[in-house]
């Protein structure tokens, strides 16, 4: 069987933030490639810069040097017009504390990434549709997320993340505002989009029993990737 090219293909990779005139290094050298349908959980102590690197694939910053390709584009070499344009259809957001408008209804919520989309109200419709389900909350599109438990309103914000069929989901820290129960239906729900649909998931997280869920642990530490504790889960 012929081995597909990464997903996402990162090669020497830095970023910087200054503060003042002072420059502090936040990722440094990194390397790093994500297979298609690969579950990968980024671990590393607060400041390791985790977050900073998925803000990097994800296009919503951008690097001081490096390369990151995502199927084949290099998103680095993008003016911020094409940015906007190729994270609107390449990209689904999972975050911490969910991001829903509490005046829209769940279904309301899961259409706003098609509004930018040249799709009819029917097709609208029915990708909604298909992504509640998907979550199992078909029986919910009407309720606002005040309306919602904490894992309900997570997963609205996982049927968001996966209504315009998104090459790759980017998820900060999905279950560390949710009770334990919660969190393993979110991580369990997450586990279907790679095995069922094939999604590709790259997840930040602090929390052990998250990682375990995904097939490959990699830890950043002080900006750097450490190479020697790439786990890969069977």
């Amino acid at each position: 069987m012929e081995n597909k090219p990464p997903i996402v293909e990162i090669k020497n990779l830095f970023k910087s933030y200054r503060r003042g005139a002072q420059v502090i290094p936040v990722l440094q050298d990194i390397n790093l490639d994500i297979g298609e349908s690969e579950f990968l959980a980024l671990m590393g102590p607060s400041g390791s810069g985790k977050s900073t690197l998925l803000n990097l694939i994800a296009g919503i910053d951008k690097a001081d040097s490096g390369l990151i390709k995502v199927v084949g584009t290099d998103i680095t070499s993008l003016s911020e017009t094409e940015l906007a344009l190729w994270r609107a259809t390449n990209v689904g957001f999972i975050f911490q504390f969910y991001n829903l408008i509490p005046v829209l209804t769940a279904y309301e919520n899961v259409e706003l990434p098609l509004l930018l989309t040249g799709l009819s109200r029917k097709e609208k419709r029915e990708h909604v549709e298909t992504a509640l389900r998907v979550v199992n909350l078909s029986d919910r599109m009407d309720h606002y997320p005040g309306q919602l438990s904490g894992g309900q309103q997570q997963r609205v914000a996982i049927a968001r993340a996966v209504v315009t069929d998104p090459t790759i989901i980017v998820a900060d820290e999905p279950t560390g505002d949710l009770d334990r129960v919660s969190a393993e239906e979110i991580l369990a729900l997450m586990e279907r989009l790679v095995h069922e649909l094939g999604k590709t998931i790259i997840m930040v997280t602090h929390d052990p029993r998250a990682a375990r869920m995904a097939h490959v642990i990699r830890h950043l530490d002080k900006g750097v990737l450490n190479q020697n504790n790439a786990g890969i889960i069977q």
